[in-house]
């Protein structure tokens, strides 16, 4: 079956074996992804998700911190998934090629949804679906953690932001831009929907989200 477009690692330039040099560079990579994973760990959930895992710097960051979990990487980019398998070769995570509109998943069995500097690349219709399937695996009471970028804080992360948007594309980062992802949220259906940090970055403000399936 031939799979839906996809924008590579690193943005439109396929630069694939530069995006973790480039996040550990311009986006306090240690900081936000320890962040992310504290949140995660802090409800031990039996079964995570992580959707556009990349090159799967998180998701091994994931499975060291709660080994008994089941885990699932899903990202389009054979490439990516590819150099994800390198970081762990072990059967203790399972990588899977697809993407965040449509996750092979079993509805309500999951308790935890984690999507990091994804729905950026998303138009506001895939964002709402995205969301939607995400809410769709997760059990009552299960888990949606984001880290994604907000509405900068300040004339600077503005002007970052604006470099990122000229690359990622104005109309899929606009909401993004206005602050409306928390919003886009709960309209997917969650509640409980917190803003837990908002990191100054290179690129703009990112912000990490949680919520709830209500």
């Amino acid at each position: 079956m031939a799979k839906a477009n996809f924008v590579p690692a690193a943005g439109r330039f396929g630069a694939t074996a530069l995006y973790d040099p480039i996040v550990a560079l311009t986006m306090r990579e240690r900081t936000f992804r320890r962040l992310l994973v504290e949140q995660v760990a802090a409800d031990r959930p039996a079964a995570i998700v992580e959707i556009g895992c990349g090159t799967g710097s998180l998701t091994v960051a994931l499975a060291r911190a709660l080994p008994a979990s089941l885990l699932i990487g899903i990202d389009l980019d054979p490439d990516a998934l590819a150099r994800a398998r390198v970081k762990n070769p072990s059967d203790s995570i399972e990588w899977v090629c697809a993407g965040a509109t449509e996750l092979p998943i079993a509805e309500q069995s999951i308790d935890c949804v984690v999507c990091s500097l994804v729905l950026h690349h998303l138009t506001s219709s895939e964002k709402r679906t995205a969301l939607s399937e995400a809410r769709r695996v997760l059990r009552d009471g299960g888990r949606l953690q984001i880290a994604d970028w907000g509405k900068p804080q300040d004339a600077l992360m503005n002007v970052a932001f604006f470099a990122l948007r000229a690359l990622d594309g104005f109309a899929r980062t606009a909401a993004h831009a206005r602050g409306q992802l928390p919003s886009m949220i709960e309209q997917a259906g969650f509640g409980e929907v917190r803003r837990r940090a908002a990191l100054r970055t290179g690129w703009g403000t990112l912000e990490l989200l949680s919520a709830v399936r209500a």
